[in-house]
């Protein structure tokens, strides 16, 4: 074997950054040593694995194939050097989750992945997007997301079922009305999640054939922003009934009847195909009883 992991290490964190100097300081290495590096690999092999543009590499073909096969071997060899550390497997994992199952339902599983198999995670908030991003680069283990997702690499496995409300404050002209209507729903102000985001999918969905007629007033990142924008009367709007629950038993903002329409969904777990299974990703998938 001529390779080493410094090499496949100074390879991957090249190929994240697409910049030497960064992959550097990302690696505490000086800049030389870390182009070296990455000469000598493709000089040993007479193979170039990224095109050069400027200061920015991108992978070229073989790169971008050899990349996934690269990082499940550094993964594996993380793996190994925590055994020999620890005399036991660590289960440690990092998470990626969109924002309602990060706000509402990653902290219990993390609690009961820490009880049952005494691991740890770190957890990273964001629209579905961002999530799949970061697991197509290797940057997180596993994503829990809201949103619809397609691609060759990843693997969405489904999970648990969802749906989403209308809502509005007691105050609103809808709040009492028994059955809204889409001509209710077209007059209506609207604050919603941005786009990109597992939660706006499923609402353009519900909404088909409307969309080009309702009146957006805002839109907003943050679940908790939508709601106070609504008590504030600002408009009406729409968000995981998991998010709404506190606020429906307490009264300060109310669901509405919007039964015509359907807002169900379903939630994922989502893996690269590619990436090393470690125990602590392999614990969290039986855990959420997708493994």
């Amino acid at each position: 074997m001529h390779f080493t992991l410094r090499q496949l290490q100074v390879f991957t964190t090249i190929a994240k950054h697409q910049n030497v100097s960064r992959a550097a300081e990302a690696l505490a290495m000086s800049q030389s040593a870390c182009s070296g590096a990455l000469k000598d690999l493709e000089r040993q092999y007479d193979a170039q694995l990224f095109e050069r543009i400027g200061k920015k590499l991108s992978l070229n073909s073989l790169g971008a194939r050899l990349r996934p096969q690269a990082e499940a071997l550094l993964d594996r060899a993380t793996e190994l050097e925590r055994e020999f550390i620890s005399h036991k497997e660590a289960a440690h994992v990092k998470l990626g989750a969109t924002l309602t199952i990060g706000n509402y339902l990653a902290v219990p599983l993390i609690q009961q992945f820490m009880a049952q198999y005494q691991g740890g995670a770190t957890l990273q908030v964001a629209n579905t997007q961002h999530i799949a991003s970061k697991l197509l680069s290797f940057e997180l283990d596993i994503g829990l997301i809201e949103g619809e997702i397609n691609h060759p690499d990843l693997h969405i496995i489904p999970w648990q079922h969802d749906e989403l409300c209308c809502f509005s404050s007691p105050n609103h002209a809808l709040a009492h009305k028994k059955n809204i209507t889409d001509n209710d729903l077209i007059h209506a102000q609207w604050i919603l999640r941005e786009s990109g985001s597992g939660t706006r999918q499923t609402f353009e969905r519900a909404m088909q054939g409307l969309l080009p007629n309702l009146n957006i007033l805002l839109e907003l990142q943050h679940t908790e922003a939508i709601k106070r924008a609504v008590k504030g009367g600002l408009g009406i709007a729409c968000l995981s009934k998991i998010s709404l629950e506190e606020a429906f038993h307490h009264k300060t903002l109310v669901p509405l009847n919007v039964k015509h329409r359907n807002f169900s969904r379903r939630l994922y777990v989502v893996v690269h195909k590619h990436k090393y299974q470690s125990m602590g990703i392999k614990q969290w998938l039986e855990m959420c009883g997708v493994g």
